[in-house]
């Protein structure tokens, strides 16, 4: 099946994704979707008519547009099964799937790109004041994620087991973002430690921001 991925380099819900299909070892054609040229190409027509809500990422079909990070990724395990992103046990599934909300529905929002502009924008705030946000709903995100992390049964190599799987796929490209931002991520060793271990695989070294083909 032949797959296109709509995204933005630096967007983390777009890396997701991408170390999503890395990790499957799915191939994808790469459309850059500008989040700032030419007052964003996310909001064209022809775009909102695969994302209504004019965010990327969108992984295109043979027979659907599908969006939302969240959403894509879960297709993605329930369509190509192996590798696991998800451990069996229903009581893993759903702890791995908490991590992930932390990410995706407590920080992610609030760094969003449409959020700060709207800050700097009709809010007025300063470009401190907007990296200022940032970097507290980081770090706010990030210290309840080594909370939970430091709650496991037994110490594992990645988030959970000793395979990567849906919550480091998660985890990295926020981190990526905090770093942006000016957080200071060494405070959270056990965070820490997960990251430079997943930095060490292609499947997530070649979804950086840095390798695609529209970084700048």
């Amino acid at each position: 099946m032949a797959y296109t991925l709509y995204n933005y380099f630096r967007s983390s819900s777009s890396y997701r994704v991408r170390i999503a299909l890395n990790l499957k070892g799915l191939e994808y054609e790469h459309v850059s979707v500008h989040l700032n040229r030419q007052g964003g190409e996310q909001f064209a027509a022809t775009f909102r008519e695969m994302s209504p809500d004019a965010v990327v990422p969108v992984l295109a079909t043979e027979e659907q547009h599908v969006v939302q990070s969240t959403a894509i990724i879960e297709w993605l395990e329930e369509t190509h099964p192996a590798p696991a992103l998800l451990p069996e046990s229903a009581n893993e599934r759903a702890w791995i799937r908490a991590l992930c909300s932390t990410v995706a529905c407590e920080i992610h929002p609030l760094n969003n790109l449409r959020v700060l502009k709207y800050l700097t924008g009709p809010m007025g705030l300063s470009e401190e004041q907007k990296a200022q946000w940032a970097r507290h709903w980081c770090d706010d995100g990030l210290t309840a994620l080594e909370a939970m992390l430091a709650k496991r049964r037994q110490p594992t190599r990645f988030c959970h087991g000793d395979e990567p799987g849906m919550a480091d796929v998660f985890l990295v490209p926020q981190v990526f973002n905090a770093q942006r931002f000016g957080v200071d991520v060494s405070r959270f060793p056990l965070i820490s430690g997960i990251v430079a271990l997943c930095e060490q695989l292609n499947a997530f070294s070649a979804a950086h921001p840095s390798k695609q083909p529209d970084a700048e």
